[in-house]
């Protein structure tokens, strides 16, 4: 039996795993939506989630704490003043796994990891971009 195995390696070694992950939080962090493994997507959402209950409150220290694990500034930024905000309400599950399929080439669950308030821009865009009915002559 294999007790206490706390992550998945996803065959990868410690550096490499350690940089996949910061680099997909991060990402999670800016465009709010991902495209994934399913595994990856198990991996990423535990680091993300904790990193967005720290952001609910804003202090040095959890910045700072943060800051080790996501390099980008402007994310780590955003992540405090607009995603932890965004949060506040909720008490955890801050993220969505939802499946597409399967890939083309090895057959791997190809997941979408997303914020839990995430909206699509098509739908503002298009409300945007609706003209208002012309009037017609009497």
């Amino acid at each position: 039996m294999n007790h206490m195995i706390g992550f998945n390696p996803l065959s990868r070694t410690t550096a490499h795993r350690r940089a996949m992950s910061r680099n997909m939080v991060t990402s999670l962090f800016r465009y709010e939506r991902i495209t994934t493994t399913k595994a990856k997507a198990q991996e990423v959402r535990r680091a993300a989630e904790k990193l967005i209950t720290r952001a609910k409150v804003d202090s040095v220290h959890n910045r700072r704490t943060a800051a080790k694990y996501i390099a980008d500034e402007k994310i780590l930024n955003k992540l405090f003043t607009e995603i932890g905000p965004r949060m506040k309400d909720r008490a955890g599950g801050y993220t969505r796994i939802l499946k597409m399929g399967y890939r083309q080439g090895d057959a791997a669950d190809v997941v979408i990891l997303e914020l839990v308030d995430f909206k699509l821009p098509d739908a503002e865009g298009e409300a945007k971009s609706e003209k208002p009915a012309k009037k017609a002559k009497e």
